[in-house]
């Protein structure tokens, strides 16, 4: 066995005697290999596997790569703007949309490569995003997200997004950032037979995303799930974010969200919906028998005064539940272990410290995530799973006097990961990603938000 810090060879890696990590059954490590997890190997043990090349986990607390299941990548572009500040859903919402209006595609990718790079170095491996301003000229937004993704490593199911109902027609968002149906329709197929790969092993995967019921016509709600299934790939849109939301909903469709949802032929187990506050006891009933699960964002929602999901009464009913930082408009940050802390908080405040541990939270970021996203190879550290891992250290002062290493990931506030692998390859080594000139690309990225901003 060679010892070697960056794995530049092809071998199979045992990542040795881990200071923690969350799985049975692994005390002294895990062997990858071909972008999977080959071997547990237990207390006491050594691999099976031969001619295995060994990295040294023993200041490392392992967890299986997290899994960010609602994001806006665009709006690292208007963080802490102050137009949009203390304001709930609906106006921060016609507060942004203008300087919205003004996105490039040079201002998009530095968006989409600020959010990509602050979630990787978060410990995070998969990411979604809902994308879903289209002004005039950023017609191939999703292709440019692709190529961010590659760049950098990062496992992806990006959507298309949509909207089609302007402020003429009674939705929020200005006539400059919507499109016709029968375009949105056309580019979500050609985006898919672009870009969708299937498979266990898929780095780049597609989801159609109408926006919310609030601004797409119920026409492209129905046209879109069918095309999702002609297509099978997975449906993904905002609901029951907000009590205006329903009130709009009640007004507009003379039914709540959920009601809606189902008349338009979205409740079903290809579709996994952001937030999910206001839904009563019956309808978390037919969510769990649908299958149909939920990305909560703590932190979007606090910083909006939106309400708290009932996660525990949506898991006791066969909810799956994931998590996601959100735009970070609404978040103001794109960090994954952050969202499992604020998670755990906020739902722990709700339902006190028997229902709710730090491993719950953990587990929404990983197993609950790859549910979410319809990726079970994702989000555990188990043999045949994909090698998909954050490697975190516990040598700041955040964590000095700590005893349990998982749990003090989650109570003192880890934010920053240390390694980060994507299908059996580093992508992040000693905090920074290789290659990304960081300082670089906040001058460029930071240029770029003013230039909307003052536009």
């Amino acid at each position: 066995m060679r010892r070697s810090g960056i794995m530049d060879d092809t071998r199979p890696i045992w990542i040795r005697d881990p200071l923690a990590i969350l799985a049975d059954g692994a005390e002294r490590g895990i062997v990858v290999t071909d972008g999977r997890i080959v071997e547990l190997v237990p207390a006491g043990g050594t691999p099976a596997t031969a001619d295995v090349a060994v990295f040294d986990a023993a200041e490392h607390v392992v967890l299986p790569g997290l899994i960010n299941t609602h994001h806006h990548f665009y709006q690292t572009l208007t963080r802490a703007l102050p137009a949009a500040m203390d304001r709930e859903l609906f106006p921060w919402l016609q507060a942004l949309y203008p300087v919205w209006a003004k996105l490039t595609p040079d201002a998009l990718e530095l968006g989409v490569t600020v959010a990509m790079s602050e979630l990787l170095l978060s410990g995070c491996t998969t990411t979604t995003d809902h994308h879903y301003v289209f002004p005039a000229g950023l017609e191939g937004a999703v292709d440019i997200e692709v190529g961010v993704a590659k760049r950098l490593g990062v496992r992806v199911l990006l959507t298309r997004g949509s909207m089609n109902l302007s402020q003429r027609d009674g939705g929020l968002p200005p006539d400059s950032v919507v499109q016709d149906e029968d375009t949105i329709l056309a580019d979500s197929a050609r985006v898919v037979a672009k870009h969708h790969q299937r498979g266990p092993d898929a780095m780049v995967q597609i989801a159609l995303a109408p926006c919310s019921p609030f601004s797409v016509t119920t026409s492209l709600m129905r046209a879109t799930a069918d095309l999702a299934g002609k297509l099978d790939v997975r449906l993904h849109t905002h609901l029951a974010e907000t009590e205006d939301e329903n009130k709009f909903c009640e007004q507009m469709y003379g039914s709540r969200p959920l009601d809606y949802l189902e008349q338009c032929g979205w409740l079903s187990a290809r579709t996994w919906l952001a937030h999910g506050i206001f839904f009563n006891a019956d309808e978390i009933k037919r969510l769990g028998k649908a299958r149909t699960t939920i990305s909560h964002c703590a932190c979007s929602n606090q910083l909006l005064a939106s309400g708290c999901c009932p996660v525990c009464e949506m898991e006791e009913a066969g909810v799956g539940i994931g998590l996601g930082v959100d735009g970070s408009a609404s978040n103001d940050g794109s960090n994954l272990m952050q969202e499992v802390r604020a998670a755990f908080l906020l739902q722990r405040a709700r339902y006190g410290v028997t229902k709710v541990s730090h491993k719950d939270a953990l587990r929404w970021a990983t197993k609950g995530s790859a549910a979410c996203i319809g990726r079970p190879e994702l989000g555990e550290i188990a043999v045949g799973k994909a090698a998909d891992l954050a490697l975190f250290k516990l040598d700041e002062l955040r964590f000095s006097g700590h005893g349990d290493p998982l749990a003090a990931l989650v109570l003192c506030g880890a934010h920053r990961a240390d390694r980060v692998m994507v299908a059996g390859r580093w992508v992040v080594t000693d905090g920074a990603i290789p290659g990304l000139d960081v300082a670089d690309l906040i001058r460029r990225h930071s240029s770029a938000a003013r230039a909307m901003q003052l536009g």
